[in-house]
């Protein structure tokens, strides 16, 4: 492989074959309610129990036996077992689905569905069942609530200068499955890009930032990530 230190970006794109509804989608999970509603501080503040039943929802989901890791989160891993931290996997999705597949050196930016944080010292838990505001944490004397360990709209995305910076020193750089409408994680090529790296965008159909990626490659996930990363390797 001619490349030793690769930053891959994956979005909603590369679990919606594996039966996560995403937020975009018409009929998703998401639809019924709005963004300021459940997805805000905001809303957590005027509705803590509507956000709880959200994301006590979206948890159940990822139990479901109709969700699992495709072919393209078994790709990941197993490049990350070619070449080991070498790879860096930062994600947008809040799903374990790269965890099951295997892959460890995993970085999800907008938090994890089944973790806890406390609202004052942002420590976290793992937890897989329904919690509400009755769980309180042991981190604080007295205790607090604990809510979703999710980054809401208004709110900074986990790990951004671990992550900035294996971007600034990497030589390859994948987007998989996400839109390029959001930032910051819509900036990341234009950062690989000054780089030096080469960019690869993997996804469905072009996104808003299509352009600024060298290499392109349309299709499923499924279908699409293994082939490109079959390429790389032989």
């Amino acid at each position: 492989m001619n490349y030793q230190r690769i930053v891959v970006l994956t979005g909603a794109g590369i679990s919606a074959e594996s039966g996560i509804k995403t937020f975009r989608d018409s009929n998703g999970l998401w639809n019924d309610h709005t963004i300021e509603d459940v997805a805000t501080p905001q809303g957590f503040e005027r509705c803590p129990q509507l956000v709880y039943d959200f994301y006590n929802a979206r948890r159940k989901q990822l139990l479901s036996a109709d969700v699992s890791p495709n072919l393209a989160h078994f790709a990941l891993a197993n490049i990350e077992k070619m070449i080991g931290n070498g790879l860096l996997l930062v994600t947008q999705n809040v799903d374990n689905l790269h965890e099951r597949a295997g892959s460890k050196n995993v970085r999800h930016m907008h938090g994890v569905l089944q973790r806890a944080r406390c609202i004052v010292s942002g420590k976290a838990i793992n937890i897989t069942g329904d919690f509400d505001q009755k769980l309180d944490c042991t981190c604080c004397y007295p205790s607090n609530r604990m809510r979703p360990d999710i980054v809401w709209f208004g709110e900074i995305p986990h790990y951004m200068d671990e992550i900035a910076e294996a971007i600034s020193n990497c030589d390859l750089f994948v987007s998989i499955g996400t839109s390029g409408n959001v930032y910051p994680a819509a900036g990341f090529v234009a950062l690989a890009n000054r780089a030096g790296a080469h960019s690869v965008e993997l996804n469905l159909e072009p996104s808003s930032g299509t352009n600024q990626f060298a290499q392109h490659h349309y299709g499923l996930a499924s279908v699409i990530v293994p082939r490109f990363f079959n390429t790389i390797t032989n």
